[in-house]
């Protein structure tokens, strides 16, 4: 009985994970290919389409009222209810983001966004 424990190679711990174009080559848990990792920086400028069920590379941490997070949490429920849409709290923020930045990137001044931050 061998006492040698077998590691894996370098070739398996340093594989490459792009295979260009912003691809990710390594698999997800379940042993399949992840999405592409597409930019976000398009879809902020004004498409007003949020990003998706794709991997996202950055993080910001966004402190809520507990009212907030309770609205939030009862859009998430209503949209799975009445609209069949099975979507996570996250996804949600991510398409109200794109609605307000594409808002504020096709109006300007006159954008809900500059309205709402103006308010005393």
């Amino acid at each position: 009985m061998p006492r040698r424990v077998s590691l894996p190679g370098a070739s398996e711990l340093f594989r490459p994970t792009h295979t260009g174009s912003n691809q990710l080559a390594e698999p997800d848990g379940n042993g399949r290919d992840r999405q592409p990792a597409t930019s976000g920086a398009g879809r902020a400028s004004g498409s007003g389409s949020g990003s998706g069920r794709i991997r996202h590379d950055e993080k910001i941490t966004v402190y809520v009222s507990s009212d907030e997070l309770l609205a939030l949490e009862q859009a998430r429920l209503t949209l799975r209810a009445r609209h069949g849409k099975a979507v996570d709290r996250g996804r949600i923020v991510r398409e109200a983001l794109s609605v307000v930045l594409a808002d504020f990137s096709a109006n300007g001044d006159n954008s809900e966004l500059v309205r709402r931050l103006s308010r005393p």
